[in-house]
């Protein structure tokens, strides 16, 4: 569909009715007409950001829009071939490959001889490998097509730093609950691409309880309204049972590969280093309900225990070791309740990287001087051929000396000597640890 960006001061622009009007979804014939009508992305569409100034000068780009499902990519790829008067072409990179991306630049091509601009809109583009992004460069580079892609991925990872190099990236977040509100409540009212057809009484708390339901997803709550005026029948409300079941087991917004789920699991391991349970439980909570696997997460507790707690508190890791124990026996959901204890314990536990922070220093020395040299002194000697060449000699037995240390006795190569790498922190278990390696380094500098 074409149809030319509305007038300056137009506050709307109806679009044309397509057939089948009735059998199309609610949430596609609510779609919005024009950037006005966009919910949740003032950031992106608002008056005076660069995106809406450069489509109402006619001056479009490429782009990348990255968002959650439903916050609006599609539509706002609609609305800039809209607003440039453009053809539009749609590729779903889930069902297509080159030989669909050829297809769409050739069409635009033909209609770059004739003076029309098209803009090329490429649904989940990160499923593109390498090669089929590669495709769309000369394409864009010559101003044949204005690429739109849409992912749910990040960008940075996913898209090859060619193609990004010839967009701009454009971050449209999660609807909020409130600015849904305000988008079921035209559906509700509009009587051509709505459901207007009655006069609804649905007070604003019921779409509420459908919008945060649909977790900053548009389209979700668009459906569950439509689902909900359906099973209305004849009525003009909706009942609060009705709409329960409507919105029974629909799942918060979760992706286990993706950023979403490397966001969470960041989120809940700085819960613990920062020594909050509340936001720790939180984070937990969200993972296991997202569907995250409760494996994965107790082996990530496990690696908090070892990494931000370490020997402050070494019951953190039997601790942890234990609750992945216990889950794997209970399962679920019993056996979460076990990760949530060895989750907060975590949290108020004392904290040391100390021996996380040493061991990287150490294979940093590794990486940096190779193999170095067994000092002769530490070198075993099984035969006498070793013993002759001095393996063996010098070494002091440790348990024969006072303390069992032995003064003055050195165990890293010659090119290390005097190296710390672990430096215990006066918090926790750790205190008297430092305390005592404080006395055991002193002595074994102290010579005979």
């Amino acid at each position: 569909m074409t149809s030319r960006r509305p007038p300056a001061g137009t506050p709307g622009l109806a679009l044309p009715e397509p057939a089948g009007q009735a059998q199309r979804p609610l949430a596609d014939r609510m779609r919005p007409a024009t950037l006005d009508e966009v919910v949740g992305q003032d950031g992106v569409t608002g008056p005076g950001t660069p995106l809406r100034r450069a489509l109402e000068a006619g001056r479009p780009y490429s782009m990348v829009l990255w968002g959650p499902p439903g916050c609006g990519k599609t539509t706002l790829a609609r609305l800039v071939a809209q607003y440039v008067d453009a053809d539009f072409h749609a590729l779903s990179a889930v069902l297509g490959g080159i030989a669909e991306v050829r297809a769409a630049t050739a069409q635009a091509a033909e209609a770059f001889a004739r003076g029309r601009r098209s803009v090329l809109f490429v649904d989940e583009v990160h499923r593109f490998n390498k090669a089929q992004q590669d495709a769309f460069l000369p394409h864009i580079e010559n101003g044949t097509v204005v690429f739109v892609g849409a992912t749910t991925e990040n960008p940075s990872f996913e898209l090859n730093s060619a193609l990004l190099s010839r967009c701009r990236v454009h971050v449209l977040k999660p609807v909020p609950a409130m600015a849904m509100v305000a988008a079921l409540r035209r559906a509700l009212e509009d009587p051509q691409r709505g459901l207007g057809d009655r006069a609804w009484r649905v007070d604003d708390e019921v779409l509420l309880q459908i919008a945060q339901a649909a977790d900053g997803d548009l389209r979700r709550a668009l459906t569950v309204l439509e689902i909900s005026a359906e099973l209305a029948g004849t009525a003009d409300r909706f009942d609060a049972d009705l709409l329960a079941q409507v919105l029974a087991d629909r799942g918060r917004r979760f992706d286990k590969g993706g950023d979403a789920f490397y966001d969470q699991i960041s989120a809940l391991h700085k819960s613990v280093r920062s020594s909050d349970p509340d936001a720790a439980l939180y984070w937990l909570a969200r993972m296991l309900d997202g569907g995250a696997d409760p494996a994965y997460l107790a082996r990530r507790l496990v690696r908090m225990a070892s990494e931000d707690i370490g020997l402050a508190d070494p019951r953190a890791l039997a601790l942890a070791l234990d609750a992945w124990d216990g889950f794997e026996r209970l399962g679920a959901p019993e056996g979460e309740l076990m990760l949530a204890q060895c989750a907060v314990y975590l949290a108020v536990a004392a904290k040391s990287n100390a021996v996380y922070a040493g061991w990287n220093a150490a294979r940093a020395q590794v990486q940096a001087h190779g193999s170095l040299a067994v000092p002769l002194h530490l070198r075993n000697a099984p035969t006498r051929l070793m013993k002759s060449l001095g393996h063996g000699r010098g070494y002091r037995y440790d348990h024969d000396f006072d303390e069992g240390v032995a003064p003055g006795q050195q165990c890293l190569p010659d090119e290390l000597l005097g190296q710390v790498f672990y430096q215990p922190v006066e918090r926790g278990l750790e205190a008297k640890i430092l305390q005592k390696l404080s006395e055991l380094r002193a002595r074994r500098k102290g010579g005979d």
